[in-house]
């Protein structure tokens, strides 16, 4: 039995000539991180729980420096808002670890939890 012409059509369109092109991935390449803040997303990185709390003291030993008065202080820090949002910086030590970063000021201590994919 004979195939219609638009079954042919479709599935030109539909079905790549080769098999190895379907296949084919195109990757993206990926930030990496670097610089003084590294050290908290080799950690973060490296945890296996959804949800990691360090405390003010924990990260500034991990880091081997005292984070900035405004971390102690503004959600924006934390958020990786500001002038240079756009810049690589210390956002994306838990950025690129997948994961977000909520401070609670009172208690001194940042969640850092895994964003799902």
């Amino acid at each position: 039995m004979r195939q219609p012409d638009w079954i042919k059509r479709w599935q030109r369109r539909v079905m790549p000539a080769e098999p190895e092109a379907a296949l084919r991935v195109v990757s993206r390449p990926q930030r990496r991180m670097a610089g003084t803040y590294h050290a908290l997303h080799a950690y973060l990185q490296g945890r296996y729980a959804d949800t990691a709390v360090l405390s003010f003291e924990q990260i500034e030993s991990l880091l081997g420096f005292a984070l900035p008065d405004e971390a102690r202080t503004h959600d924006d820090w934390w958020a990786g808002r500001g002038p240079d949002a756009d810049a690589p910086g210390h956002a994306d030590a838990w950025r690129l670890a997948g994961r977000t970063a909520k401070p609670n000021f009172h208690a001194r201590t940042v969640s850092f939890e895994r964003v799902s994919t």
